[in-house]
């Protein structure tokens, strides 16, 4: 059974940093990428970053690059979204999801932060960012 869990949310001050984590299981992260994505209240879900499992290549979106940074564990079946100077605008519920395609796919065709591209949500991550 495909499951994404993600922990590490919480409240932090402007300039303050977090880490959230995302545990996989039932499948083999090598293949297929994974995403964080956040949803603030009254806004669509839009993409943060990704990773490809294959070759450990990132993508950012132009809203965090330079301030978060995606990476996996050494057991490979975490992902970390590292999240530094933070802003109030950061403030949302945080998701990972599993990509549609695989990852040899994906390096073919170029990365995705395109929320309809992904599936297997966890159930998200409150990060609170105060001014």
């Amino acid at each position: 059974q495909v499951q994404l869990v993600e922990s590490g949310g919480g409240l932090a001050q402007t300039g303050g940093s977090l880490r959230l984590s995302c545990v996989a299981s039932g499948f083999t992260t090598d293949y297929y990428a994974i995403g964080w994505f956040r949803q603030a209240p009254g806004k669509e879900r839009e993409g943060a970053s990704c990773i490809n499992g294959w070759d450990s290549s990132t993508y950012y979106a132009d809203s965090v690059k330079g301030r978060f940074t995606i990476s996996r564990g050494n057991g490979k079946n975490t992902v970390y979204l590292q999240m530094n100077s933070l802003k109030p605008e950061d403030t949302a519920v945080y998701y990972c999801a599993r990509s549609l395609s695989g990852s040899e796919v994906l390096l073919r065709h170029g990365p995705t932060l395109d929320p309809i591209e992904y599936d297997n949500w966890g159930q998200g991550t409150q990060v609170t960012v105060s001014s």
